[in-house]
């Protein structure tokens, strides 16, 4: 689905050098190279603060602790997300409350968050799913009505692009409280291993997020807060600072395959090709075509022919064993569950060749031949 050994190849001797330095520094945790990449970051988001942590569930489980929600308190999330999101939420003690996404773009959107808002629903966690930014300026207009906060779950959708109606461009993960993000390896922005960061324009969040991920520390062995244990690794913050630079070419790389697929497949009566928000970049973390009839079908035709294809995701939220005490019996979300019987993903990544690319085309279309 990725190509990460090549990737590596081209940038090598940056990656190199970055990684010996901190190695010959023995500067562990929390060098220089984590406060350095969290600047680099805030600079390229036009954020404010970047606070890096060990990965991208833990970011998400951060900023809910920086809210200091009460346990009972209700944070609505899209039911078609990865589990992370809904995971973090039950941890500490809240319900998650799931609802509905839209069946063009799979984000979840004001209009179906507004139906699930309640006198106890204290956050909403919009997920921009695959690569692309929910239309944020009326889900924020609606949390700023209701004096509801918003985190924003920025792990598919980094180096994207929001406009809004007055036509201010602002990245996605800077719009609403606090943002979140991975840098799992797969990620558009991944190290060598795990990471996350959270981000916010708030001072006084971000001191708050700060102090939870070292221990509650404000300084060493004074303790304001119970926390957590959760830092960016020196090592692992030295290859995204060198993977920063190359991060809007790493986005107009993938969206010159997903350019292709659109052109090939879109004219097959089976499939339907992603569809874009209007007021959105796409970053193509994903490019999930919707199946009709057949998906499992031809998930098999493309594994016998060499093609790797994923199903994100195979089973909502609600129907997971984990989450079984979180809706009533036979809740359904209808287009939660019809995504979930039609999505497959195809190979897209920064180093995909057109032969590559030609011969999972070709692969598609022969099973509808």
């Amino acid at each position: 689905m990725v190509n990460l050994s090549d990737q590596y190849i081209k940038i090598k001797p940056e990656i190199d050098a970055a990684v010996l330095d901190c190695i010959s520094a023995a500067a562990f945790i929390n060098g220089p190279d984590v406060r350095r990449f969290e600047e680099n970051l805030a600079r390229y988001l036009g954020v404010r603060h970047v606070i890096g942590c060990a990965n991208g569930t833990d970011a998400l489980q951060i900023a809910l602790m920086a809210l200091e929600l009460k346990p009972g308190d209700e944070v609505i999330v899209p039911a078609f997300t990865y589990v992370a999101t809904a995971e973090v939420i039950a941890l500490l003690g809240l319900n998650p409350v799931m609802v509905d996404v839209s069946p063009e773009t799979f984000n979840v959107a004001a209009e179906i968050i507004e139906r699930a808002i309640t006198p106890k629903t204290r956050a909403i966690v919009p997920v921009h799913l695959f690569g692309q930014s929910c239309d944020m300026q009326p889900i924020v207009e609606l949390a700023r009505s209701r004096n509801i906060a918003v985190i924003e779950d920025n792990a598919q959708a980094i180096g994207s692009d929001y406009r809004d109606t007055a036509g201010t461009t602002r990245k996605s993960g800077t719009i609403g409280d606090i943002g979140c993000t991975s840098f799992f390896p797969s990620k558009n922005l991944g190290c060598f291993g795990d990471g996350g960061a959270l981000f916010t324009d708030d001072d006084e969040l971000a001191a708050k997020i700060r102090m939870i991920a070292n221990h509650g520390q404000e300084r060493k062995y004074y303790h304001s807060v119970v926390g957590v244990n959760s830092r960016l690794d020196t090592i692992q913050a030295a290859i995204l600072d060198v993977k920063l630079k190359y991060l809007d070419e790493y986005c107009a790389a993938r969206n010159l395959v997903a350019d292709r697929y659109d052109q090939e497949l879109g004219e097959l009566e089976y499939v339907g090709t992603p569809i874009r928000e209007s007021r959105s970049s796409h970053v193509f973390h994903q490019y999930t075509l919707k199946v009709s009839g057949r998906r499992d079908d031809l998930k098999r035709h493309l594994e016998i022919n060499g093609v790797p294809s994923m199903i994100y995701y195979p089973l909502p939220l609600y129907k997971q064993k984990a989450f079984s005490g979180f809706a009533a019996p036979g809740f359904s979300l209808p287009v939660t569950e019809e995504l979930c019987s039609k999505v497959l993903s195809l190979p897209i990544h920064t180093e995909m060749d057109d032969a590559t690319q030609g011969y999972i085309i070709d692969a598609v279309k022969r099973f509808s031949a």
